[in-house]
């Protein structure tokens, strides 16, 4: 049981890891002011693999990392003043999208197909309502919004992000029910042994 724990705890910071990796791959490839990244392709996994209570502590530790300073977050930044940040609430909405992929595919009845489609809409859903809403009150509150600039303007600019955001979570959840059989069989294993 200790080592299963462990195993946890390395994946955990594991994921936390590859959030950063995920948000920097392509730092300088922008859609309007928002960096194209990875980071909902580990979301998932890591609500997929470590379960709703781990995946979303990995995504809490990543957001804690980069907001005391390490440069995590995309195009290397972070800091305290990230909170301000238009694209914060994208950050956030990655502790919901591994709490939910998790909980969902945690089902006694084990998870299916729909259940795996669920998740990813659920998950898409909640990254663009926090991120979004997060997006839409920052430029309106503290940030400089442009001239005109509403509440479906928001949203209007999100639609130009959801075929990418589509293709990530679809092959997330392909490559999920594959990985998780893996770590069965890894887990398994190491029982015999």
């Amino acid at each position: 049981m200790k080592e299963l724990r462990t195993q946890y705890l390395v994946h955990c910071g594991l994921f936390a890891a590859l959030m950063g990796i995920g948000a920097n791959l392509s730092p300088f490839l922008m859609i309007g002011s928002v960096p194209i990244t990875l980071q909902l392709l580990f979301a998932i996994l890591a609500g997929g693999i470590l379960g709703s209570r781990i995946g979303s502590l990995a995504m809490l530790v990543y957001m804690l990392v980069g907001l005391i300073g390490a440069p995590v977050f995309a195009q290397f930044k972070g800091g305290p003043a990230q909170l301000l940040s238009p694209t914060f609430g994208f950050v956030l909405s990655f502790i919901f999208v591994a709490y939910a992929t998790g909980k969902l595919l945690a089902h006694p009845g084990g998870p299916t197909r729909m259940r795996y489609i669920f998740a990813g809409f659920l998950s898409i859903s909640g990254n663009y309502i926090i991120g979004t809403n997060w997006m839409y009150l920052s430029l309106k509150l503290w940030a400089e919004a442009p001239d005109g600039f509403s509440y479906s303007m928001a949203w209007g600019w999100m639609m130009a992000y959801l075929p990418l955001d589509l293709a990530v979570t679809g092959f997330a959840l392909v490559l999920l029910p594959k990985l998780q059989r893996a770590l069965k069989r890894s887990y398994n294993l190491r029982a015999d042994v």
